[in-house]
């Protein structure tokens, strides 16, 4: 159950981008798995990784080749060959071999991504031979069927697009994601792609992704497990006839900027919103920090208790899971008596109690809605910091107890 994610917004294709898709039934004969993605000849790309010591072989061999100058995107869904060793990276580079041959590239133009099982062995000649095909389907209008093709447990596929003016010159921001479980990034999602048209210098765009990243997909979580495979680039083709922006500064870089972090910040909050068995959307927020990172880990350590997360489910207003969530983040020199916490717009706890005024039936009914915000007021100092997550159903554990079966 997707918690107020509808279908796909209208996705404007970037000039200088196109995307194809083909199945090799990696995990289920028919499949469309297989997605390749073509930047224009001089386009610069930039990313950001996973933090888990046991990335994924396409993980090693992207960070590699990144900052050279990439020609295509290759994606591969039902296997993630990661926990493959030395063999697994043979098979991704046999992949963007074979990809680099068909395409008339050098291979070291080729970036490689996986998502799906981890353990198990890359299908190497599956994937190779849907490459000619998804080369035959590259279009600048297939942004909705790529959003599909790499899916695993998502139940809707998920995009974003935005589009600014400069100058008379129209600039376009269009990405896709996907995740819905072994979710926490600590940098970006599972897989997600985002392109524009603008000219922007490498050193700009690496900071641009790094930035927008950390305010959207390193504010998510919906299990706390960060992936072994989790990558998210951003693509700049230069196709549009503005300068390049090569500082962080003025009207152009101001107005890209936005657009991108607004992309960004739609694809991770629709992540959660399909988070595997999620019945809730629900939005952390700690006010009132001495330091952001006291109030990021108060405001994980609410998103990931599992005993807030199944009163969530349940409809519990069981603030005293809050407390003690609060309470055991770490925050030094932590005053209790200072703090307040609101369910909605209903103060439950204040003064290191519960509220005089407050009542069963007022958190009830916040609890009872689709999207609910946890409200934490630390009364330290001006820092806040958001962080989105869900709940924990009946339906997640089936997903992920059945999830090789």
């Amino acid at each position: 159950m997707a918690v107020g994610l509808g279908p796909l917004p209208t996705l404007h294709p970037v000039p200088g981008f196109e995307l194809g898709i083909a199945s090799a039934g990696i995990k289920r004969p028919g499949r469309r798995d297989v997605v390749v993605m073509r930047c224009a000849e001089g386009s610069h790309v930039a990313g950001v990784t996973t933090t888990n010591a046991f990335c994924a072989a396409p993980v090693i061999v992207t960070r590699e080749r990144m900052q050279g100058a990439v020609r295509y995107l290759l994606t591969n869904t039902g296997n993630a060959n990661a926990g493959t060793g030395e063999p697994g990276l043979v098979a991704a580079h046999r992949t963007t071999a074979r990809l680099a041959e068909l395409a008339g590239v050098a291979e070291a133009q080729v970036l490689p991504f996986s998502t799906g099982v981890i353990g198990e062995p890359l299908p190497v000649e599956k994937i190779e031979a849907a490459l000619p095909a998804a080369l035959a389907d590259l279009s600048p209008d297939n942004w909705a069927a790529a959003a599909s093709g790499i899916m695993t447990t998502d139940t809707l596929p998920k995009g974003a697009s935005r589009q600014f003016q400069h100058d008379g010159v129209t600039v376009t921001v269009t990405g896709i994601s996907k995740g819905a479980g072994m979710i926490r990034p600590n940098m970006a999602t599972m897989l997600g792609y985002i392109a524009t048209d603008a000219k922007v210098a490498p050193n700009v765009l690496q900071d641009l992704v790094r930035d927008a990243a950390n305010k959207s997909f390193n504010r998510i979580t919906i299990d706390g497990d960060t992936s072994t495979n989790d990558c998210c680039m951003l693509i700049a083709t230069g196709q549009a006839a503005l300068p390049e922006i090569e500082r962080a500064e003025g009207a152009l870089f101001g107005a890209l900027k936005a657009a991108v972090l607004e992309v960004f910040m739609e694809l991770a909050q629709a992540i959660v919103r399909d988070g595997e068995g999620a019945t809730k959307f629900v939005t952390v927020e700690v006010n009132g920090g001495a330091a952001a990172q006291e109030c990021l880990d108060v405001g994980y350590a609410v998103a990931h208790s599992p005993l807030i997360k199944t009163a969530l489910f349940a409809s519990d207003p069981n603030w005293g899971r809050i407390l003690a969530a609060v309470g055991r983040a770490g925050v030094a020199d932590l005053d209790v008596s200072k703090i307040d916490v609101f369910l909605g717009d209903v103060c439950i706890a204040s003064r290191g109690g519960r509220f005089s005024g407050y009542t069963e039936e007022q958190g009830a009914a916040v609890m009872a809605e689709a999207e609910i915000r946890i409200r934490i007021e630390l009364g330290r100092g001006q820092f806040s910091e958001t962080i989105w997550t869900t709940d924990l159903s009946h339906e997640y554990v089936k997903i992920n107890a059945e999830y090789r079966t």
